[in-house]
């Protein structure tokens, strides 16, 4: 079964056993199971639903398999001729999802 869930500030089509990487979720742990209820359409073939904006009662669970951090982004800025510069990284905590069940 396919699913367009919303997390994380993020839409993602999924299918049942998609490993995804979204934004962290806070206060959680590897190995905890989240329920994700932003479900915004669901099903194939004749059976597929689609919400207004969600589909009310769906609901998909996620196993995190674990958190951690992506790469450094370098932000680079500089004014020409104004001797201004400035070297900033971010690097963004993610959490890695596995998506174990979709029920609609």
């Amino acid at each position: 079964m396919k699913a367009t869930i919303k997390t994380q500030g993020q839409q993602f089509a999924v299918t049942e056993g998609d490993v995804l990487f979204v934004n962290r979720y806070p206060n959680t742990e590897a190995g905890s199971i989240v329920e994700i209820t932003e479900v915004l359409s669901s099903g194939e073939g004749a059976s597929f639903k689609v919400g207004t904006p969600t589909l009310a009662g769906a609901k998909v669970t996620a196993k995190i398999l674990e958190n951690k951090r992506g790469d450094k982004v370098i932000v680079f800025k500089k004014r020409k001729r104004k001797g201004y510069q400035r070297k900033r990284g971010h690097r963004q905590e993610l959490s890695v999802i596995k998506i174990e069940t979709i029920s609609a």
